[in-house]
């Protein structure tokens, strides 16, 4: 088993990476009973190894399900689960546990925060995407008609439980969406890791487990080291964001649910590498490395074909943004990337669309 700490003094804690993991998590999870949130595709493949495992040691389950997909991104699916515990006698001090995507995640996250003020939460992360990011790093939150993740918390768990054995039944669409956000670290901050993924795809796709293992592992510490010097994103965790802007303007305009999240991402870091270049600040050499490497693992680098006004109005409303300007990730080269304050129409001038 890897053990990887996310350094937050009375915060911190381990990120557990190992394969079988589900069915033997009450060797770690002590507490006389737990809430789980889950969903109706992840649910009936990992929930009975799950509460059988908790119930053996004496962990009394309960068990909820809310809806799949970015649309359960919502208040009203929040609301569902306050009245779920609620009605279950749910006290301050018992853990809920996420057991799927991030969507799961961010959902049962942000009700964790928030109900009594917060009780613990616990993730167990069951796709690639979710295990490389969002598990890690305290973002919780719900979507809102005006813009992704506008409504949220930074509310770290207590723990976070990767099963590697988990990415066996992810469909391969989900599963090379994760993918993205692998290359993304790779691109931001480890050039080893973007060679890695170079030489290895092969391995990658057949999903061979000391390849997961070292892709997984490696993620989750660059993610960890990020956040234990960035919590709350004042300044280096916004790197995190590379391709994002453009990506969720993507996500937004296209309908949430109508590209992954990493499908968008893609799309977003092959903008920001195009506006990096013409800003002269990488390489032509370094960038058509980056496009190889995303067309290499399927991606479709086309920007959706909206007018410049529907990108500018998301964009310009990015979460991200100051006054008129916009912290925009760029790169300086596989490895290395720097943050630029940007206004979202010159973001726009730099991008065929």
């Amino acid at each position: 088993m890897e053990i990887i700490p996310v350094a937050l003094g009375e915060r911190s804690y381990n990120v557990y990476i190992d394969d079988g993991l589900i069915s033997r998590i009450g060797e770690y999870i002590k507490d006389k009973e737990v809430f789980i949130v889950t969903n109706p595709v992840v649910g009936p493949l990992f929930l009975p190894p799950l509460a059988a495992d908790l119930d053996e040691r004496g962990t009394k389950t309960h068990e909820m399900v809310i809806s799949d997909g970015e649309g359960a991104k919502t208040l009203e699916e929040v609301e569902r689960i306050y009245d779920f515990l609620v009605q279950r006698g749910a006290q301050r001090m018992t853990p809920l546990i996420a057991l799927g995507g991030g969507v799961v995640g961010d959902v049962a996250g942000f009700a964790a925060a928030t109900f009594m003020r917060g009780m613990p939460f616990i993730q167990v992360p069951t796709t690639l995407l979710s295990q490389v990011d969002s598990s890690v790093g305290g973002k919780t939150g719900v979507n809102h008609p005006n813009g992704k993740n506008l409504i949220g918390a930074f509310y770290q768990p207590s723990s976070v439980y990767i099963d590697i054995d988990t990415l066996k039944t992810l469909p391969d669409r989900e599963f090379r969406s994760g993918i993205a956000e692998v290359i993304k670290y790779g691109i931001i901050a480890d050039k080893e890791l973007f060679c890695f993924l170079e030489k290895n795809r092969d391995l990658i796709f057949d999903r061979e487990k000391k390849a997961m293992r070292h892709i997984i592992g490696v993620s989750v510490r660059i993610k960890a080291d990020i956040v234990s010097r960035d919590e709350r994103e004042t300044g280096l965790r916004s790197v995190l964001n590379f391709g994002h802007t453009v990506g969720h303007a993507i996500e937004k305009l296209s309908g949430y649910g109508t590209f992954q999240h990493g499908e968008a991402i893609a799309k977003g870091m092959k903008a920001a590498v195009g506006i990096s270049v013409a800003m002269g600040m990488i390489k032509s050499d370094e960038a058509n490395r980056i496009e190889r490497l995303l067309l290499d693992y399927g991606f479709d680098l086309m920007l959706p074909p909206f007018s410049r006004e529907e990108y500018l109005d998301i964009i310009a409303r990015d979460k991200k943004r100051t006054g008129d300007f916009t912290s925009f990730v760029l790169t300086e080269g596989i490895g290395c990337v720097s943050l630029k304050s940007m206004k979202a129409s010159d973001i726009l001038d730099f991008i065929d669309y």
